[in-house]
């Protein structure tokens, strides 16, 4: 078997996320990949990506790996899925691996990047990409309540998962950067379960508009009754970078 790692991005507004299943439909980044891939090599496609993303999540690098039976010039399928997917989704790089390359098993870290438009209106031409905050967020509050994050938790209360072999994740870094009327939330982790970086997010933007204190974070994470943030709006959420 031939195994090929492919890294890409995509616009995630019009998708269901990521995940092709029984029950998923067929409006998910796998399955548009899947369809072009199995028309190059009339073959069934295996299709394993790094990181699982929701429904209207973005990538800017999105990794995921396939095997096929023949070999096929890496430049030769990169090029044929560019010419046949959907304009919202771009394969930049496209090489053979190891055989044993697994691009969820293998990943060390994934980064999610949340980007807000802090200005006083918000600007035409990136509502569909980022949250407009309407007021200036209390970053000095978002940045003490993140803090408790930060380290190996029980994040049972930031998912929506119903099934999860552990709900312990460790988050290694959590940074703010802000740039003119932008700014960028970065969170990154071992890993992620489903709407994790979104509910974290939405608890973090409640502490800076004043709804949550920052102490209930750490109420969250230790169990305690309490009333949880909505989850952040997804147009907002990009898959960063994973690491391997």
């Amino acid at each position: 078997m031939y195994n090929y790692k492919m890294t890409l991005q995509y616009d995630g507004s019009r998708y269901d996320g990521w995940l092709r299943g029984k029950d998923e439909g067929t409006n998910t980044i796998e399955f548009k990949i899947v369809e072009v891939l199995k028309k190059l090599t009339s073959q069934e496609i295996e299709l394993v990506c790094g990181c699982r993303t929701e429904k209207g999540v973005h990538a800017c690098a999105q990794v995921a790996n396939f095997k096929l039976e023949k070999r096929i010039a890496p430049l030769e399928i990169r090029n044929y899925l560019n010419r046949y997917l959907p304009r919202d989704i771009a394969v930049y790089e496209l090489v053979e691996v190891d055989e044993r390359f697994n691009a969820m098993l293998n990943a060390k870290s994934k980064t999610y990047e949340y980007r807000l438009d802090i200005a006083n209106i918000a600007d035409v031409f990136s509502r569909k990409y980022a949250y407009h905050t309407f007021d200036k967020p209390d970053f000095k509050a978002l940045h003490e309540a993140s803090k408790y994050f930060l380290g190996k938790h029980d994040f049972k209360a930031f998912t929506t998962a119903k099934r999860s072999k552990s709900t312990i994740k460790e988050i290694k870094n959590i940074s703010l950067e802000i740039e003119d009327h932008y700014a960028y939330l970065r969170i990154k982790a071992n890993d992620f379960m489903h709407n994790q970086a979104r509910l974290m997010i939405g608890f973090l933007l409640d502490v800076s508009t004043g709804l949550k204190k920052p102490e209930e974070v750490k109420k969250a994470l230790d169990g305690e009754k309490i009333t949880m943030s909505l989850p952040a709006e997804s147009y907002g959420l990009f898959l960063k970078e994973i690491e391997y």
